[in-house]
Parts: C-alpha cells; sequence; structure tokens
C-alpha cells in the first residue's frame, strides 16, 4: 500500500492537477472538485507538515493519475473511488485544513462556474 502510494504522490504535479480539474470538473461534480481543492490549498501552506503533505499528494496524485480503481470515463460512478480517496485524505489531515482554505475552495468553484 506504501509503495502504491508513493506512486500515487510521484504522479502529482500541479499542472496535470490544474488539467484534470478543467477537463473533468463538471462531470466529476462540485463535492469532488472542492475536497480536491481544499487539499490543493493545504498543501501549499508552509505550516503544513510533511506526513499530511504526503498524504495529501498521495490523493491528489491518485485523483490525476489515468488508471483508477473505476476508470473515469465513467459517467458519475467513475468518481465514486475519486472522491472516497479525498475524503480519507481529508479525514486524515482535517486538523490541517483551515476555515480559510476551505473558503478558498468555495470560492474557486464559484469562480469557475458561477
Amino acid at each position: 500500500m506504501a509503495e502504491q502510494n508513493n506512486e500515487y504522490a510521484r504522479s502529482y504535479s500541479e499542472e496535470s492537477f490544474r488539467d484534470k480539474l478543467v477537463r473533468y470538473a463538471k462531470v466529476a461534480g462540485a463535492e469532488v472538485i472542492e475536497r480536491a481543492l481544499q487539499l490543493y490549498y493545504a498543501a501549499q501552506d508552509p505550516a503544513t507538515p510533511p506526513w499530511a503533505k504526503t498524504v495529501i499528494y498521495s490523493a491528489l496524485g491518485y485523483f490525476i493519475f489515468p488508471l483508477d480503481a473505476i476508470p473515469d470515463i465513467t459517467p458519475v460512478v467513475g468518481y465514486a473511488d475519486d472522491l472516497g480517496v479525498l475524503a480519507v485524505a481529508i479525514a486524515t489531515v482535517a486538523m490541517h485544513i483551515t476555515p480559510t482554505m476551505k473558503q478558498q475552495a468555495k470560492q474557486k468553484l464559484q469562480d469557475w462556474f458561477g
């Protein structure tokens, strides 16, 4: 499991993350995108400890990894595993996701989708 998490963490890049968000945002749904953004903002915070950033980058890496448990090309259901991984990551690092980060994620969704 740790080896696979490392693979996902290595798959993460900000460019790939943004590309995935832009391409699949409407299909994935606001909940998936908002959770991904909350994690993204937490990872950018210098106060977030390295262990939490590893959890975050692993989850975001899984989100953008082209081959996951349920292919993302499957409408609606294809993002259920992504949402699950993001939810577990958020639960794990919740103490490092501030109200400001949650607001930033909401605002970004609002900016993108109205």
